[in-house]
């Protein structure tokens, strides 16, 4: 009999100047990016601490902290890809994924796909196991204002047999 897990993960960052867009991986033309230790990538970052959520392996300051000069400026589908390494490691695997980027500016929906495909791709799975979902904040608060951008993910894994 398997058992059943569920991880929910929350990121949120300030748009600045001078960096490029990323968003589950995928670069998004604007003319500002997100802060961050590392790219600032807030989808990737959320679906991570899902991930690390659902397995009880604490959070991305935990195994990444941004005292560590290592992950200045690291690509945070690579800190994704060792959490779902962590992950196989324990004996899980990823049974779906269901994530929302919060953000008033750009628009975002011509790259959902985008964002989507990458995402299963770096989690290891088929494009129909990950949703994402594009959302604002009709102009309330510091994401309406276009200060930020924010996500939030839930994922659910499964322990393997005989793990």
């Amino acid at each position: 009999m398997s058992r059943v897990r569920v991880g929910q993960g929350v990121d949120a960052h300030r748009l600045v100047a001078g960096r490029p867009l990323r968003l589950g991986g995928v670069e998004i033309p604007h003319e500002r990016g997100l802060e961050g230790h590392s790219d600032g990538d807030v989808l990737l970052h959320a679906v991570a601490s899902a991930l690390l959520g659902a397995i009880g392996a604490g959070d991305l300051g935990t195994h990444f902290p941004s005292s560590d000069a290592r992950w200045r400026g690291a690509d945070s589908g690579v800190l994704l890809e060792a959490v779902v390494a962590l992950l196989r490691e324990r004996g899980f695997a990823i049974g779906n994924l269901d994530a929302t980027v919060i953000a008033q500016a750009p628009r975002l929906a011509p790259f959902r796909e985008a964002m989507r495909d990458a995402l299963a791709k770096r989690l290891g799975v088929e494009p129909g196991r990950v949703n994402v979902k594009i959302t604002s904040t009709d102009a309330l608060g510091a994401i309406g204002r276009g200060e930020g951008i924010a996500a939030q993910a839930v994922a659910l894994v499964e322990e393997r047999a005989g793990a």
